[in-house]
């Protein structure tokens, strides 16, 4: 019986003119490009927001000659910078870098140098502070601290933090780019097999047209074998592409929270490891790949019955 409705519904033989094979080769590919660009927009997003909740309100200040006395009798330099800043409005928690800090941070560029006291050259003496609400005006700090140790430097996290910010817009506007791309290619995959159905199955169409049937009884069989061939395609390059992404999730995890620990639960270390927009990637794709094959077969058989008339 399921055979027989198959050959009613199949009434121009579209399952020999459009195999099942090729197409959902194609979208799947596709599928599999738009998941991984559409996880490297969520992950730069995510990126930027994590880096951008601690850089954005920094404020580093590095001294040179940081044991120097600021005149005779008189602190440190390091100690008069630390004070004005402790005592400027908007500025809070700041503090001196101990020793170790400052060589763990220069050891990728220093290596063992930064540690051992075998740099030919005085570190500098490097304070952070916070910004709060009114943050104080840069003009007026490096002023202030030019005149208390003159060479000091004042570096922002603000200016980092828009770098940061102008590089993920590009980021979400290339992997935009990159959806509506692959969008358009997979449509035109799915009008090449239907154009090449259409040659196939020519005179059997020219008849049944010929005989009264409508456009779109004609355009909605091949719009149904080529929305069940997209979605089958985007529902295996979705599939396919989890695993790279689970993978790929586990890598950036340590980029925006600590490490999982070792009692970690393996299901909720797995859960945690992709956001909920793309566990959801399989059905998403299924059903946009399905639309574009519905709406490319469409179009393409329409055009292609108005040159009959």
């Amino acid at each position: 019986m399921a055979k027989r409705a198959a050959s009613r519904a199949d009434r121009i033989g579209l399952r020999a003119a459009m195999a099942d094979r090729l197409l959902p080769f194609m979208v799947a590919a596709m599928s599999f490009l738009a998941a991984l660009a559409l996880a490297g927009s969520i992950a730069a997003s995510a990126l930027a927001t994590h880096w951008l909740s601690g850089a954005q309100g920094l404020i580093t200040i590095e001294v040179p000659n940081p044991g120097q006395p600021v005149a005779a009798n008189g602190p440190r330099r390091a100690d008069a910078v630390l004070t004005l800043l402790q005592a400027t409005p908007g500025l809070a928690d700041a503090h001196v870098l101990s020793r170790q800090s400052l060589a763990t941070l220069l050891k990728p560029w220093l290596g063992a140098a930064a540690s051992d006291g075998t740099l030919p050259i005085a570190l500098p003496a490097v304070i952070v502070a916070h910004s709060r609400t009114a943050t104080p005006d840069p003009a007026t700090l490096d002023a202030k601290l030019a005149g208390i140790a003159p060479g000091t430097l004042v570096e922002s996290g603000a200016s980092w933090a828009a770098r940061l910010e102008a590089l993920t817009d590009s980021l979400r506007a290339s992997a935009a780019a990159v959806l509506v791309i692959v969008a358009l290619v997979a449509a035109s995959v799915v009008a090449v097999a239907v154009r090449a159905g259409l040659a196939q199955r020519r005179e059997a169409i020219e008849i049944i047209h010929g005989l009264g049937a409508l456009d779109s009884d004609i355009a909605n069989q091949f719009a149904r074998r080529a929305m069940r061939l997209a979605a089958t395609g985007g529902l295996i390059g979705a599939l396919v592409a989890l695993p790279v992404l689970v993978w790929l999730g586990r890598l950036s995890a340590s980029f925006v929270a600590s490490a999982p620990s070792i009692n970690t639960n393996p299901a909720s270390a797995l859960a945690s490891a992709l956001p909920p927009l793309l566990w959801a990637s399989p059905v998403l794709f299924t059903v946009a790949t399905a639309l574009i094959g519905w709406v490319a077969a469409q179009a393409t058989v329409r055009g292609w019955l108005k040159q009959l008339t």
